[in-house]
């Protein structure tokens, strides 16, 4: 579970960075990410939608992303970062997940 200094609740905090963050795409997701204070730990936020499956579904994905989220936590600072999931995301095992959310988190930080 992530702490809740690296956790977005927020529904402007989502919307905001939706709106107005950086993209990029995976097969599995799409995060949009954009700088933080300096040195602020890294907070996540994760959507997923009814598309993607039933509730056990939704929730085992949202688990494993949060899961990889919490590991990378103590090296990322001044990210937010906020997960949209595909419904590919769905089928997908935990390694997958994994490979392709710190992929994207790296993009994030290159282009923000």
């Amino acid at each position: 579970m992530l702490a809740k200094a690296n956790r977005i609740v927020a529904a402007t905090d989502y919307r905001g960075l939706v709106r107005s963050g950086r993209k990029a795409r995976g097969s599995l997701t799409l995060a949009y990410g954009r700088r933080s204070e300096p040195g602020s730990p890294m907070r996540m936020g994760v959507i997923v939608a009814r598309n993607v499956g039933n509730a056990v579904v939704r929730n085992r994905v949202r688990r494993r992303i949060k899961a990889v989220g919490w590991s990378l936590a103590q090296d990322v600072r001044g990210l937010d970062v906020v997960f949209r999931v595909l419904p590919s995301a769905a089928a997908a095992d935990f390694g997958a997940i994994d490979g392709e959310v710190r992929r994207l988190v790296a993009k994030l930080q290159e282009r923000a």
